[in-house]
């Protein structure tokens, strides 16, 4: 569903999803894009993970040595993230946070948003950004990890043309390329797509990174 025109996705959905261990999201280990940044010298400072999830990103960047926070909207997502942090062996910072009120002081030098911006409906998009803006460092990276509407797929998609209006001034947008975001397939997405179920599959996406001024 593009994301032009719509509503953000409820939080009751994404608590269900979490409770009910139904989400697509959940692929056990960190989304290879966001592994290549990090090996690729994109990731530094103090590192913000909006939208968690179960923490995959958060344990690996911690597990690496980064000062990394990871934030989500949803107690049962933290929750499992901060036993998954546990089964891992991993000191991490997990909290039940709003990405759309991060506070006013600047205070991070990279963001990796692995799937969050594609869920928010056009007020509370601009209004995630803006709270990314005061909430990072003159000079901060902010990498979004988005869902593509160019192929078929999952859940809420975007063209690339909702990146490039979201991050106009303020911020300059210093690459913007097509991705791949890795899933889990149930039963009714695998049979739409014609892929096998319980799966892991890569759908289209887009890979940006904003640098803030």
């Amino acid at each position: 569903m593009p994301a032009e025109g719509r509503r953000t996705v409820p939080k009751t959905d994404f608590d269900s999803a979490y409770t009910e261990e139904w989400a697509p999201w959940i692929i056990g280990e960190p989304q290879p894009a966001v592994v290549r940044l990090e090996r690729d010298g994109w990731i530094t400072g103090a590192v913000l993970d909006p939208g968690c999830g179960t923490g995959e990103h958060t344990i690996h960047l911690a597990r690496l040595g980064y000062d990394v926070r990871g934030i989500d909207f949803s107690q049962p997502a933290v929750d499992r993230a901060r036993a998954n942090a546990k089964a891992h062996g991993v000191r991490a910072r997990i909290d039940v946070a709003d990405a759309l009120h991060l506070g006013t002081e600047p205070r991070y030098d990279t963001v990796v948003d692995s799937a969050l911006f594609h869920v928010f409906g056009d007020a509370d998009r601009a209004a995630y950004v803006a709270s990314l803006h005061a909430a990072c460092v003159p000079g901060a990276r902010v990498h979004v990890l988005a869902l593509s509407d160019t192929e078929p797929g999952l859940g809420p998609r975007i063209s690339d043309s909702v990146l490039r209006d979201a991050f106009g001034e303020g911020w300059e947008l210093e690459a913007l390329e097509p991705a791949r975001y890795r899933v889990t397939l149930r039963d009714e997405d695998a049979d739409r797509l014609g892929l096998p179920p319980g799966k892991t599959a890569d759908m289209a996406a887009w890979l940006a990174r904003a640098r803030r001024v």
